[in-house]
C-alpha cells in the first residue's frame, strides 16, 4: 500500500519520495512504560499513526496528504497484518525496556578529572584553572574547587554546563581564576553517583621562570665545583713526595715517583 503511495506521487514527476517507519516507547524513571508510538512517515512527516487504544491506524497529516492518508488508513485497518506487526512491537517494549533500562540509564560511569591551567594576562588573577571532567554517566555532576583545603566561594566560579559527548556520557568543566603563591594547592573535587567517595584532583604552582632559570645556574655552578674537586684532589693525590721526603712505612706511591 506505502508502495503505491509513491508511485501515485512519483508518476506526476515531482522527484524522489521516501516513506519510513518509526516506533517509540517513551519509559518512566522507574522504567515503567508510559505508552507506545508508530508512525508511518512520508518524506519525515506524520502520514500515519497507530492508536493502541483502538488498535487501528488513524490518519494525522491534516494537510495535503490528509485525503490520502485517510485512504491509506483504511486500507492498512482492513489487512490485520499490520495491525499484528503495531501489536508485536508494542507486547517487544513491554517485554524488552526493563532489560535494557539496567544498561542504559541505570548504568553507572566514572568520571575522569584533570587540571589544565592557562595564562590569562591579568595581574591581580595571573592564572586560570580549568578542571575538565568527561565521560561520566547519568550526567549530574558536583564540582567544588578548594584551596588548601577550603571551599572556594561560588563566585571565583566560571559557569558550568554539562553536554552530551556523543558515546552515552558526558563531560563538563568548571574554571577558576587565581593568584597562586609558592606552597598554595588547589584541588577539584568532584562528587558523582558512580563514586563511592569524591575524586580529587590537586594542583600546584611550579617555578617562576626567573627562579627557574636561577636554580638551573646553581646547578650547573655546582656540578662544575664539585668535578672540580674531585680532579684536583686526584691529581694532588698522585703527586710524587717533595725531595727529601722520607715516607713512612706501608705509604703507598706510584712506581718510580721516589
Amino acid at each position: 500500500m506505502l508502495v503505491l503511495l509513491g508511485l501515485l506521487l512519483g508518476a506526476r514527476g515531482a522527484g524522489a519520495f521516501m516513506v519510513h517507519v518509526a516506533s517509540s516507547c517513551p519509559l518512566a524513571a522507574n522504567s515503567s512504560l508510559l505508552g507506545f508510538d508508530i508512525t508511518v512517515a512520508f518524506n519525515k512527516n506524520p502520514l500515519l499513526c497507530y492508536d493502541p487504544d483502538g488498535r487501528r491506524f488513524v490518519p494525522c497529516d491534516w494537510g495535503l496528504l490528509r485525503d490520502i492518508a485517510a485512504w491509506i488508513a483504511t486500507a492498512i485497518n482492513n489487512d490485520p497484518t499490520w495491525v499484528q506487526r503495531a501489536e508485536a512491537r508494542r507486547r517487544a517494549c513491554s517485554e524488552l525496556a526493563a532489560r535494557f533500562w539496567a544498561h542504559t540509564a541505570l548504568r553507572r560511569t566514572q568520571p575522569q578529572v584533570r587540571i589544565v591551567p592557562a595564562q590569562t594576562g591579568s595581574p591581580s588573577v595571573p592564572i586560570r584553572l580549568t578542571c575538565h571532567v568527561w565521560g561520566f554517566y547519568p550526567p549530574e555532576v558536583t564540582i567544588i574547587w578548594l584551596h588548601n583545603g577550603d571551599i572556594v566561594g561560588h563566585g571565583n566560579y566560571s559557569p558550568i554546563s554539562t553536554i552530551p559527548s556523543g558515546n552515552w556520557t558526558y563531560q563538563t568543566q568548571l574554571a577558576l581564576s587565581v593568584a597562586p603563591e609558592v606552597g598554595d594547592t588547589y584541588t577539584c573535587t568532584v562528587q558523582h553517583a558512580s563514586l563511592e567517595e569524591p575524586l580529587l584532583v590537586d594542583w600546584s604552582p611550579g617555578l617562576t621562570p626567573e627562579v627557574t632559570l636561577m636554580v638551573a645556574v646553581a646547578t650547573v655552578v655546582m656540578v662544575l665545583g664539585l668535578s672540580l674537586l674531585l680532579t684536583g684532589t686526584y691529581r694532588w693525590r698522585t703527586l710524587p713526595p717533595f725531595p727529601g721526603y722520607a715516607p713512612l712505612p706501608g705509604a703507598n706511591y706510584p712506581s718510580g715517583n721516589i
